[in-house]
């Protein structure tokens, strides 16, 4: 069976292009070895240095490697609050889980102010930050489950006047939408290589120069001392590669999924008018949220999968955890709404035909789950 794979804001299929150098690198030599192959290892790293560092606008000094977002994520924030001695940090309410519940897990050392957001999960631009000493404010660019889109910049303009670091995750947006790291004027942002047809288990933490944070490992002088541990040669090529892609393809990726888009919601609205879709028009054009009602988004993945065809219920991160998604939560769903959801994304590989065909088992096998409550 041909399977249609639309979970791409899980992970997305490796570029056989990347894999072919991911290949070709994984017998390299320690980088941090003086000799022959130490020095090539090397170099691959800081040829996939500039690649990351040119997607998002940055210089490559600022660049640090790590293990995935996840890590970065935690080194921005936890090291960043040991290296000033932060106090109080503010956030969205629809951070994904590895920046609400590392920040949780700093308090009540520091206290953490976590904003509401409008019905499509965006925190307003003006919306007001803490008063007392801030010192920090974490706020995704592009939201994992909806596509919404912060108002980084904005909300970066008003926290760097009150003295306090930015730090952005970017994970959703690299990739798939244009980031510049001096436009939204961030100081942190962290990113995700297997979110952009790159591998898993790699990646990255800009960091501006006076926003360095302390390191959570120890015990090598890896990554400016920021990241101890052997560099996986590998991974990071293809991190590279995988970036300089999709700076190259960027257009042409956003213009087939906004395309791609349209008519999936104008062929499921078609069939099924009363799916009511969460994601914002001005999104991340490959994401869909949609809930449709009397039928648990769970039975709806599954159904679907047994038709050929992957999809989500919201955040892969969340999958099994008790309880619907926080975020559909945060957009003012009730409990049983938030569990009627599915999320449909798609990667630059998704072509008309899957979306065809997607639409038409969506709409069967909702048809049949209706019929059973009867």
């Amino acid at each position: 069976m041909h399977r249609i794979y639309l979970d791409a804001n899980a992970t997305t299929p490796l570029d056989p292009r990347v894999r072919d150098l991911v290949v070709q690198w994984l017998d390299a030599g320690n980088a941090s070895s003086p000799h022959a192959e130490g020095r090539a290892a090397r170099e691959a790293i800081d040829r996939a240095r500039d690649q990351v560092a040119t997607l998002i606008g940055a210089h490559a000094r600022d660049i640090v490697f790590t293990s995935g977002a996840t890590e970065a994520n935690a080194l921005a924030l936890v090291g960043s609050v040991r290296a000033r001695d932060i106090k109080q940090v503010f956030c969205s309410a629809v951070e994904h889980a590895s920046v609400l519940q590392t920040l949780s897990a700093l308090q009540p050392a520091v206290q953490l102010v976590v904003g509401a957001v409008d019905e499509f999960g965006r925190l307003p631009a003006n919306a007001p930050l803490p008063a007392g000493d801030l010192g920090l404010v974490s706020l995704m660019l592009a939201n994992n489950e909806n596509g919404a889109i912060q108002p980084v910049r904005e909300i970066a303009a008003r926290a760097h006047e009150r003295g306090a670091l930015v730090h952005c995750d970017a994970v959703q947006a690299c990739g798939k939408m244009r980031v510049d790291v001096t436009d939204l004027d961030v100081d942190l942002l962290t990113m995700s290589a297997h979110k952009m047809n790159g591998p898993k288990g790699v990646g990255a933490l800009y960091a501006r120069r006076k926003a360095v944070p302390h390191p959570l490992f120890f015990g090598g002088e890896h990554e400016r001392g920021l990241r101890a541990g052997t560099e996986n040669v590998a991974a990071i090529a293809g991190f590279g590669l995988a970036a300089e892609l999709a700076r190259q393809e960027l257009d042409a990726r956003r213009e087939l999924w906004a395309r791609l888009r349209d008519r999936f919601l104008r062929d499921l609205r078609a069939v099924l008018p009363d799916v009511v879709v969460h994601s914002p028009d001005d999104g991340l054009p490959n994401t869909l949220s949609l809930t449709f009602a009397d039928v648990e988004g769970e039975a709806v993945l599954l159904g679907l999968d047994l038709q050929g065809i992957a999809v989500s219920t919201g955040s892969a991160c969340s999958t099994g955890a008790a309880g619907p998604s926080h975020v559909l939560i945060a957009m003012g769903l009730s409990p049983e709404q938030a569990e009627r959801s599915i999320r449909v994304s798609m990667h630059a590989s998704t072509a008309e035909e899957d979306v065809v065909t997607c639409v038409q088992k969506l709409a069967r096998v909702v048809k049949d789950l209706r019929a059973l409550q009867v």
